[in-house]
């Protein structure tokens, strides 16, 4: 038996309470985040944001954006974190379904998406052209930095715990790593 490739229609018929994407034309529906996964993306953004997006403190030259819905070919996705640098977009329409890829993005991991963001939107990000992903993992308290080597994304480092670091492509921010962690109750 073929199954029917998943359509927007079965996005918009999920409940409130979950995230559904379509990848490789299957629906995957997720439980809203727990509090651990938010917290890590609201530093991630808080951290950024000043020097990046605004330029206060930093270079400035791009523009952000919490769960951005990515429409790329086929697929509907929904990162955490999205961003665009400002010499490719000056300005996001106020529309859902955004048709440009990303420059940077950032997963959260939790339980129950690991194995999806990895295996399977990964490639997709690759294919599209994102040229670096960062993963972060509350529960392990580590941050996996990728940049789009030929296609393939290459692991630059994997980093754990309380490091201080130059993470691709805003090296010139020190990004302690205990702020994505440290309010989180053990």
């Amino acid at each position: 038996m073929t199954r029917k490739p998943a359509t927007y229609a079965d996005l918009e018929a999920l409940p409130s309470n979950q995230v559904g994407e379509i990848v490789n034309g299957e629906l995957h529906a997720s439980p809203r985040p727990a509090s651990r996964h938010s917290f890590a993306a609201v530093q991630i953004i808080t951290e950024l944001n000043v020097p990046f997006g605004r330029g206060r403190g930093g270079p400035g030259g791009w523009v952000f954006h919490t769960e951005p819905e990515l429409h790329l070919g086929r697929d509907v996705l929904v990162p955490d974190i999205g961003g665009w640098r400002r010499e490719r977009v000056s300005w996001m329409p106020d529309v859902v379904g955004i048709q440009m890829a990303p420059d940077w993005l950032c997963e959260v991991l939790s339980p129950s998406t690991s194995r999806l963001d990895r295996s399977r939107k990964l490639p997709i990000y690759a294919r599209e052209g994102v040229k670096h992903v960062w993963l972060v993992d509350p529960l392990e308290h580590t941050l996996d930095v990728f940049r789009l080597d030929g296609g393939h994304y290459l692991l630059l480092g994997t980093y754990v715990g309380e490091e201080t670091v130059h993470a691709e492509p805003f090296e010139a921010l020190a990004l302690e790593l205990r702020v994505l962690w440290e309010d989180i109750a053990e």
